[in-house]
Order: C-alpha cells, then structure tokens, then sequence
C-alpha cells in the first residue's frame, strides 16, 4: 500500500488497526494535512 502522500510526499501513518491516518482520492493517498489544506481542490489537483 502507498504511504506517502501524493501532494507533499510525507508519509502517512496507519493507526493501530492498519487504517491511514488520511483518505483515499480516486487511487492516491493525501494525508489529513493537506485534505485541510486544500478541501475542495484536491479532485482538480490530483488529475
């Protein structure tokens, strides 16, 4: 599974139960910071 984040490149951490601590966008991973960074820009950023 990727673990870093498709804008900043961090990487993202999973919780005690293998979740990431951020989301899915179509297929990449963003991590919590830049989904409340970039709210509604992220569909037109990771195109």
């Amino acid at each position: 599974m990727a673990d870093k984040c498709a804008i900043c490149n961090k990487k993202i951490e999973t919780t005690f139960l293998n979740k990431i601590n951020g989301t899915f966008i179509g297929k990449k991973t963003v991590c919590s910071e830049c989904q409340s960074k970039y709210k509604n820009k992220l569909k037109d950023e990771l195109k």
